[in-house]
């Protein structure tokens, strides 16, 4: 019986964290469908591994590590078999779309464009530390990596955008 409720709650977590979860995954991918599968087999493989799941532990920072390793698998698959383009999608690639256009001319599209313009490893440091609100310490525990590296990571980010966003200010 207890098996049974620690299940459960382990799962009424995760409910609580998909809206922060699909963010990070969103940061991550740069794309909204891709975002979303990736999102989705990061609960699939949270659940199918909850006994890994350590008690105590911040189940946020399980999942965004979760997810940054089906990112990294999903890149490799990508390099090692290329990209996959529906037949229907490759209509829509000719011309221009009149959304994009419209979004290209905001402050909001040019600062997405920016971060999604990092580094892999400067987008997630700025996603988890400036979307997800994580302190510099959750941010290097969860991405398993000292907490000097995520300030450098997070700075150069933040210069980054900052340089292009006053580039598109000059134009």
């Amino acid at each position: 019986m207890a098996d049974k409720q620690e299940g459960d709650d382990l799962r009424q977590q995760i409910i609580a964290i998909l809206p922060r979860l699909r963010r990070f995954c969103g940061a991550l991918t740069r794309q909204p469908d891709t975002a979303d599968d990736v999102c989705q087999a990061t609960v699939e493989r949270a659940l199918m591994r909850a006994d890994q799941f350590i008690p105590g532990t911040r189940l946020d920072s399980w999942m965004y590590r979760i997810a940054q390793n089906i990112m990294i698998d999903n890149q490799r698959r990508t390099r090692s078999r290329g990209y996959e383009v529906e037949v229907d999608e490759a209509f829509a690639l000719a011309g221009e779309d009149g959304l994009q256009v419209v979004e290209g001319r905001s402050d909001l599209a040019r600062a997405r464009a920016a971060m999604q313009a990092l580094p892999d490893e400067q987008r997630a440091v700025l996603a988890l530390v400036v979307l997800d609100g994580m302190s510099y310490r959750e941010t290097a525990e969860t991405l398993a990596i000292p907490m000097g590296t995520v300030m450098s990571r997070l700075a150069r980010a933040r210069a980054a955008i900052d340089l292009q966003l006053n580039q598109g200010e000059l134009h």
